[in-house]
C-alpha cells in the first residue's frame, strides 16, 4: 500500500477510477440554465467562461444547474470552486429537492486559486436539477461551473420482478398500485407476496410512526422480496415528526430475505434502518440525521432467543451520515451489536460524520457474544463531529469499534479505511478475540490509529499514518504492518491531501487523496 502517489488502492477493490466517464458536459454558473443568488463576476483570474458566482454571505444562499439526460445514470458532479477565505465554507447538495450530501470546500488560499470538489449521486431521464446550498453564514465559495459525468456503465436495478407494486408519495391505500395508479408504501408492504417487488416512485415520505415489514412477511431463497427506489429516482423517508425515543424508529425489517435498494430514511427518533430479520441485502441505503445509529442489526425483542438473532445480512454499497443522538453515546452510522447473529457482511460502505463511531460492534455481558462480523473494502471518516461541526464529548469517537466487555469475538476487518476520526481508528474495545486484521489503512486519528491493548488478534499488511498516539498491538504482527510510531511518516506522503470518495458504476468504493493539503 506504500508508494502511491495521491491515491489508495486496497485490494483492486477499493480504486481509483482514470479518465473522464463517458458523457460528460459543463454546466458554467452565467450559462442560461443556471442561477446565482449573488453576483456573476470576473474580478479574479482563473476561471472558466465569462465569469463565476459570488453568492450572498448568508446561509441558504444557493447555486443551481438544471440540465437534461437520455437515461438514468449514476453521475460524478464536480464543482469547480474558489474559497480565498480564513475558513472552510459548507453547503449541501440538494437533488430534485432532496438532501443527498454535505460538502465541505476547504480554503484554497487566495481567491484565484481554484480546485474541484466531488460526489456522485443518481440522476434521472429528463430534467433534472441540482443546487448547492450554503449552511454557513459566509455563503458559498466562488462557484466556476459545475461538471457532469454520466457513467459509461449503469449498475441495474435489482431484476424486474413481474407483478410489481408501485407506491408514491401522493399514493392512497385503496389505489391499485399500478403505475398509473400508485399505493402507499404501508400499504404495498401488506399486499407483497414472496417474490414480488415494490417500486417506491421518488420525493419525500413523512411519516411520524415506524414502517414496519413484520416478522413472517418473508421472501424466499429462491426469490426475495424487492422493496427498491424507481430506476433514477429518489424516494425519501423522511421520519422528522418522530419525537427521540427508543420506540421511533424508521424502518424495521423484522422478517427474511428481503432486498432493500436506493432508499433514503431519515430523521428518524431512534434507528433509521433497524434490523431483526436474517438472509436479507440492504443496498444503496442512505440512513442520515437519524436520532440513534443510521443502520443497525439487533434482536426484535428482550425474549427473542439468541439462535433467531439477525443473521447472514448484507450491507451494500450503503451511506450512514450525521446520525446523532441528544446524549452523543449511542448514534453510529453502522452497528451489529448487543443481539446481533453470525455471517453479517457490511461492504463497500461509508460511515463519516456520526456523534459516536462510524461502525459499533459492542458486545453487552448478559446477552453473550454476539456473532462474527466481516466488514471489509469500507470508510468510515470524521466521526464524532458532525458535517456542521457539532461535537459531544460523550462520543467514543472512533472508525472502527469492534467489541466490549471482554467477551471474545472473531471478527474480520479487512482492506477498509479509517481517516481523520476523533479517538481511535481501529479499536478492540475490549475485545480479546483473534480478529483478523489485514490490508487497513488508518490515518490522522486524534488518539491511536490502530489499538490492540490485548487479545490474539493477526495482524497483516496494515498501514498506519499521522496517528495522536502511538499505535497498541497485541496479538500476532509481523513486518508486513507499519504501525505509528510518531517516527516512521517518510511512507505517509501518499496519503497526503483531500479525502475524496465516491461509488463507481458496480456499486464498489472509489477513495482518493488528492495533491493539495487538507482533509474533506
Amino acid at each position: 500500500m506504500a508508494g502511491l502517489t495521491g491515491s489508495v488502492v486496497i485490494a483492486a477493490t477499493l480504486f481509483v477510477m482514470n479518465g473522464a466517464s463517458a458523457g460528460q458536459a459543463r454546466y458554467e454558473t452565467e450559462g442560461p440554465t443556471a442561477t446565482c443568488d449573488g453576483a456573476i463576476e470576473s474580478e479574479h483570474s482563473g476561471f472558466s467562461g465569462s465569469g463565476y458566482c459570488n453568492t450572498a454571505n448568508t446561509a441558504g444562499a444557493a447555486a443551481q444547474f438544471t440540465f437534461g439526460t437520455d437515461r438514468p445514470s449514476p453521475a460524478t458532479l464536480g464543482f469547480r470552486y474558489a474559497n480565498g477565505g480564513t475558513s472552510d465554507r459548507t453547503a449541501q447538495v440538494v437533488v430534485h429537492g432532496s438532501i443527498v450530501e454535505s460538502m465541505t470546500f476547504a480554503v484554497t488560499g487566495d481567491w484565484d486559486s481554484w480546485e474541484t470538489q466531488s460526489l456522485t449521486v443518481p440522476l434521472i431521464k429528463g430534467s433534472n436539477t441540482i443546487k448547492l446550498v450554503s449552511t454557513g453564514p459566509d455563503g458559498l465559495p466562488n462557484i466556476d461551473f459545475l461538471d457532469v459525468s454520466l457513467d459509461a456503465t449503469t449498475r441495474p436495478q435489482p431484476s424486474p420482478v413481474p407483478n410489481a407494486l408501485f407506491v408514491a408519495p401522493t399514493g392512497t391505500d385503496d389505489a391499485a398500485g399500478t403505475e398509473s395508479d400508485p399505493t402507499t408504501l404501508i400499504s404495498a408492504i401488506d399486499r407483497i407476496t414472496p417474490g414480488r417487488a415494490i417500486y417506491m416512485r421518488g420525493g419525500t415520505y413523512e411519516f411520524s410512526q415506524t414502517v414496519v415489514i413484520e416478522l413472517g412477511n418473508n421472501g424466499t431463497a429462491q426469490g426475495r422480496n424487492l422493496l427498491s427506489a424507481y430506476p433514477g429516482e429518489i424516494p425519501v423517508l423522511d421520519f422528522s415528526a418522530q419525537a427521540e425515543d427508543s420506540a421511533n424508529r424508521g424502518l424495521a425489517v423484522n422478517a427474511d430475505y428481503w432486498h432493500i435498494y436506493g432508499i433514503v430514511v431519515e430523521r428518524a427518533g431512534d434507528n433509521g434502518i433497524f434490523v431483526s430479520g436474517s438472509d436479507n441485502i440492504f443496498e444503496r441505503t442512505v440512513t442520515r440525521f437519524n436520532r440513534d445509529t443510521g443502520l443497525q442489526l439487533s434482536r426484535r425483542l428482550p425474549t427473542t432467543p439468541d439462535h433467531l438473532w439477525p443473521s447472514d445480512n448484507l450491507i451494500l454499497s450503503a451511506l450512514s451520515h450525521d446520525n446523532a443522538d441528544s446524549d452523543g453515546e449511542d448514534a453510529d452510522g453502522f452497528a451489529a451489536k448487543l443481539t446481533s447473529g453470525p455471517g453479517n457482511v457490511f461492504r463497500y460502505s461509508v460511515a463519516h460524520n456520526n456523534i459516536d463511531d462510524g461502525w459499533d460492534l459492542f458486545t453487552r455481558p448478559g446477552n453473550g457474544a454476539i456473532g462474527e462480523v466481516t466488514i471489509e473494502d469500507s470508510l468510515a471518516y470524521g466521526n464524532g463531529t458532525l458535517s456542521d461541526g457539532t461535537q459531544n464529548p460523550e462520543g467514543d469517537r472512533n472508525g472502527f469499534k469492534l467489541g466490549g466487555s471482554d467477551i471474545p469475538v472473531g471478527h474480520t476487518i479487512r482492506r477498509n479505511i479509517a481517516y481523520d476520526n476523533g479517538q481511535d481508528g481501529f479499536t478492540y474495545n475490549s475485545n480479546p478475540g483473534t480478529m483478523t486484521i489485514a490490508n487497513n489503512l488508518s490515518i490522522g486519528s486524534a488518539e491511536r490509529n490502530f489499538a490492540f491493548d490485548v487479545g490474539a488478534s493477526v495482524f497483516r499488511d496494515n498501514t498506519s499514518c499521522d496517528g495522536g498516539a502511538d499505535d497498541e498491538i497485541s496479538g500476532d504482527a509481523d513486518d508486513s504492518n507499519q504501525f505509528w510510531t510518531g517516527s516512521n511518516g517518510s511512507r505517509c506522503g501518499s496519503y497526503t491531501g483531500e479525502l475524496d470518495w465516491s461509488f463507481n458504476a458496480d456499486g464498489r468504493l472509489v477513495v482518493t487523496f488528492g495533491a493539495a493539503p487538507g482533509r474533506r
